[in-house]
C-alpha cells in the first residue's frame, strides 16, 4: 500500500483508544470488553476478505467500527435488564446471540401465510422497521435481518436496504420488472428471497444465524456487523417499529 493510500492516523487513534473509551461499562462489566473484542475481530477479518476496492469506502467502514461495535456490546450487556429485552441468550465469547435451533426453518411454515403477511405489512411497514427475509438456495435455507428504507404510498410495495423491492405479500420484485410493477421470484437454482411476517421464532432464528439444509440443521452462520446492529433494534413485544 502506498504512503498516500494509508488510513489516516486519526483512524488508528480511534481504534487504539477503543477500549479505554468504554469505561462506562468496561470496568464494571467484563463481558463488554469480551463482546467488543469478538465483534471487532470478526469484522476486521470480514473486511480483510472483502472485495472492497474503494479506499474511501474502506476508510468509512473502519472509522465507523468503534461506534457500531460499542453500541452492539452495550445492548448485549444490558439485554436482560433493558425495557425491550430479547428472548435470546448472549454468547460473549463469540459476540453473538444463541438459542435452541428448531429442527426445521420456521420461515418455511409461514410461506402460505400470504394474507396475514400482506395485512401486517400494509398496516406496519415504515422506514427503519427491522424485518426477516427467508433466503432459499441450493445449500438450504436461512433467515436474514434487513430493514425497510422505502415504501410506496399505499404500502403495497416496500424496499429493503440490502435485499431490494418486495410486495407486501412477500414476493421479491426483480429490478428489471419493478418499473412495470410485476412481481416474480428468482429461480430457486440461484437464490430465492421471501419477505416474512416477523414472529418470535422467525426473528430468533434470524438473530442467531440458524441455517438448515433441505434435510437437517446446519451450523449457525456468523451475522455481519450490520445484522448484529439490526438485531439490537428488534421490538420483541410487537415487532413493529421500536419507538424511543
Amino acid at each position: 500500500m502506498a504512503a498516500s493510500d494509508k488510513l489516516p492516523h486519526s483512524t488508528f487513534n480511534t481504534q487504539a483508544g477503543f477500549f479505554s473509551e468504554a469505561g462506562e461499562l468496561g470496568g464494571s462489566q467484563p463481558q463488554f470488553n469480551e463482546i467488543c473484542t469478538a465483534l471487532y475481530e470478526r469484522e476486521l477479518i470480514a473486511l480483510a476478505h472483502s472485495e472492497i476496492k474503494n479506499l474511501s469506502l474502506l476508510k468509512r467502514k473502519m472509522g465507523g467500527l468503534p461506534y457500531h461495535v460499542k453500541a452492539i456490546a452495550r445492548y448485549m450487556v444490558d439485554n436482560s435488564s433493558s425495557i425491550n429485552p430479547s428472548p435470546i441468550n448472549v454468547d460473549t465469547h463469540n459476540g453473538s446471540w444463541f438459542a435452541k435451533q428448531p429442527s426445521k426453518c420456521p420461515g418455511i411454515n409461514h410461506l402460505d401465510d400470504v394474507d396475514k403477511r400482506q395485512a401486517w405489512y400494509k398496516k406496519h411497514a415504515e422506514y427503519g422497521l427491522v424485518v426477516p427475509v427467508l433466503v432459499l438456495n441450493m445449500e438450504g435455507a436461512h433467515i436474514e435481518l434487513d430493514s425497510i428504507d422505502m415504501v410506496n404510498q399505499n404500502n403495497s410495495q416496500l424496499h429493503l436496504n440490502k435485499s431490494g423491492w418486495f410486495s407486501n405479500s412477500g414476493d421479491f420484485i426483480p429490478p428489471n420488472t419493478h418499473d412495470e410493477g410485476e412481481a416474480s421470484s428468482r429461480a430457486l437454482s440461484v437464490e430465492n428471497k421471501i419477505l416474512l411476517r416477523p414472529t418470535k421464532a422467525i426473528m430468533t432464528s434470524g438473530c442467531c444465524g440458524h441455517t438448515w439444509s433441505f434435510k437437517s440443521k446446519r451450523s449457525p452462520r456468523s451475522l455481519s456487523l450490520r445484522e448484529m446492529r439490526l438485531s439490537t433494534q428488534v421490538n420483541w413485544k410487537q415487532f413493529t417499529l421500536l419507538r424511543n
